[in-house]
């Protein structure tokens, strides 16, 4: 198969990569938020995870926007190559699953919680972490199958 001859728009192009280089940005700071010993302050440590978390959540949703919303880049993918239709989809739901994650470990950070979940908060935002971290390539390749556009360098 050959691929397509649909060009990218260059401020959807500037859009994608905007959104890419702050979803990049937030999980780096859940990322510095997570390896803060516990200890020291648990309820501090739980606040900056907490916040992070936001942080990410809010990128996430404007990522969903760019990529799912009305002219998005996946409708738009969907109609000139069919065939990448599957990929597509399984980016939609992969959105699904990390709004699902993110949600349940705001959860467990609302309020007042035990030291004793800190293990548990960790092992899940690292695993929501390693999530973003493939979805990003995935994307990324299917950016570059369309298109022969690499957006996986942030500036």
């Amino acid at each position: 198969m050959s691929k397509t001859t649909m060009t990218l728009d260059q401020a959807l192009l500037d859009e994608l990569r905007r959104r890419r280089a702050e979803l990049r940005e937030s999980m780096t700071a859940l990322e510095h938020a997570l390896a803060a010993p516990v200890t020291a302050d648990p309820g501090r440590w739980a606040v900056r995870v907490h916040v992070a978390l936001v942080e990410l959540s809010a990128d996430l949703r404007l990522h969903v926007d760019v990529t799912e919303g009305e002219g998005g880049l996946y409708s738009d993918l969907r109609e000139a190559t069919p065939r990448l239709s599957p990929a597509v989809d399984q980016l939609t739901h992969e959105h699904a699953k990390l709004r699902q994650t993110l949600d349940e470990l705001m959860l467990l950070l609302d309020g007042p919680y035990p030291i004793s979940d800190a293990a548990a908060i960790r092992y899940g935002a690292t695993n929501l972490l390693g999530m973003f971290a493939r979805h990003r390539q995935k994307g990324a390749d299917l950016v570059y199958e369309a298109f022969s556009v690499d957006v996986g360098g942030e500036t």
